[in-house]
């Protein structure tokens, strides 16, 4: 059985970036660095991003690549056999499947509820 890979780097890393930004991140953004300081939120979201974000994302880049398996059979596999932590990674998976059909079934965009006319409004 041969596996799949990515043709190029380049798109490798802009699915990662797109799947870990996401959507809702996106939108809320200016609202959110507008409304509560500008560049003082900034300076804050930008240092949890490279505390915690970028040592997440290369720990699953690590974990996926060394075991060359689906999160829960990664988990498995890399903790010699715990069931424990087969269900971490099925965990993982569950959440991921709950939050796009969030976001895919939400009956409502977000332009809807925060448009700019709203905020005129509401000043």
């Amino acid at each position: 059985m041969t596996r799949e890979s990515w043709r190029t780097r380049l798109g490798f890393i802009l699915a990662a970036v797109g799947s870990a930004v996401g959507l809702g991140n996106i939108w809320r953004f200016p609202w959110m660095t507008a409304e509560n300081g500008g560049s003082a939120f900034l300076a804050v979201y930008l240092g949890i991003i490279l505390l915690v974000g970028v040592p997440g994302l290369l720990a699953e880049f690590v974990i996926g690549r060394r075991s060359q398996r689906n999160p829960a059979g990664a988990l498995f596999r890399l903790s010699s056999g715990s069931k424990s932590w087969g269900s971490v990674g099925l965990f993982g998976v569950v959440t991921a499947v709950v939050l796009l059909s969030f976001y895919s079934g939400s009956g409502r965009r977000p332009d809807r509820r925060c448009s700019p006319s709203r905020w005129a409004s509401a000043r």
